[in-house]
């Protein structure tokens, strides 16, 4: 669990320091603790975490203490570039759910109400209907969950084939057509960046519908956020190239 205050998200117990030994099966990450203790994380996230799994790189965990769950331990960031990486994907909706309520993304400011997983487009659920604006649409806000650097102050999305992510793309171009608003936030957990693009070379169809919703008008926003044993503190938009 975690909390925040004001720009900030707190986790309610401090990360426990590691070393990778190994991810497998997407969901499984064998850790050896500083204490010397190896231990399986839970690893919630089931992408290709490119450029993060080497043997040997610094982990973060949270300790779960909770006897309902199989594993005790999940895995929330490796360290890259002597940056500390987030990989959770369970936490961008959330970090970024707050930034809107707090007016920390101007782009997205102003508006009264924040709903979660509102059904659209065909059989799909937006992460976020921003309604209540005294003068502008309401908006439709995907937000994609951002790791891969691979070159020193860039950041990229995505870091494999996401079909799925090109057919919110699409959808949301049906959005702007319609009258609405229309953007999809990359969220960021690393503070080492400074820029964001899409990695055209791991995902061509996805780059295609970036462009085509770009010209449709769909709007592209990305936040980086600093990461830590204690937290999440907000750090600043990048600049979308």
């Amino acid at each position: 669990m975690a909390m925040f205050e004001a720009d900030t998200f707190n986790f309610q117990r401090a990360l426990i320091k590691g070393r990778l030994q190994a991810r497998y099966k997407r969901f499984f990450a064998d850790i050896e603790l500083d204490t010397g203790e190896t231990i399986t994380a839970h690893c919630p996230n089931p992408g290709k975490m490119l450029g993060l799994l080497a043997p040997g790189t610094e982990a973060l965990v949270t300790p779960l203490n909770d006897p309902s769950k199989k594993l005790q331990y999940r895995l929330e960031a490796l360290k890259e570039r002597d940056c500390w990486v987030g990989v959770n994907t369970q936490w961008p909706n959330r970090l970024i759910a707050q930034a809107i309520a707090a007016d920390l993304i101007p782009e997205i400011s102003g508006y009264t109400s924040i709903i979660p997983e509102v059904k659209y487009g065909r059989n799909s659920r937006i992460d976020l209907l921003v309604t209540g604006h005294p003068d502008r649409p309401d908006a439709y806000v995907e937000i994609k969950n951002v790791h891969l650097s691979r070159r020193d102050g860039h950041a990229e999305f995505p870091d494999c084939v996401t079909e799925r992510g090109a057919k919110h793309l699409l959808e949301l171009i049906d959005m702007v057509h319609q009258g609405y608003r229309a953007a999809v936030v990359f969220c960021v957990q690393r503070n080492d960046v400074t820029t964001f693009d899409i990695a055209r070379d791991c995902d061509p169809g996805f780059a295609r519908a970036y462009d085509q919703a770009r010209a449709a008008g769909v709007e592209f926003i990305s936040i980086s956020w600093e990461m830590s044993a204690e937290g999440l503190r907000f750090h600043r938009a990048l600049t979308v190239l």
